[in-house]
């Protein structure tokens, strides 16, 4: 099982090939965002890889990254990873102090849409 590390919140064991997104929020009990349930069109899943970010990236990721112009390097959505190995990550789009009213839809199992690796 891969060891997701949360700055500031700990380290949590989850079920390999988990999605981040959803470790995130069930496994390591954080307020991530994300807003369009996790389908790479909000950019609201955002975290900061601070070591063990994945080497590839779906294309959904890609796009909806450039289209927000969001060009941080280790800046990358939750939705669209898959927990394959250890991961240390930083929040960076939380439900606390973001005005809405909920974290977001819950998001599915699977990648979505479909992954077309980039």
């Amino acid at each position: 099982m891969p060891t997701i590390t949360v700055e500031g919140t700990g380290a949590f064991e989850v079920p390999a090939g988990k999605r981040l997104v959803n470790a995130l929020a069930h496994e390591c009990g954080t307020d991530q965002l994300h807003a369009c349930g996790g389908v790479a069109r909000c950019t609201t899943c955002r975290v900061e890889f601070v070591a063990g970010e994945p080497a590839r990236m779906t294309q959904a990721e890609k796009d909806v990254l450039a289209a927000k112009g969001v060009t941080t390097p280790g800046v990358r959505l939750s939705c669209q990873i898959a927990c394959d190995a250890d991961m240390t990550v930083r929040l960076i789009s939380r439900f606390e102090g973001s005005g809405r009213k909920d974290c977001g839809h819950r998001c599915g199992d699977a990648i979505e849409p479909p992954p077309q690796w980039g």
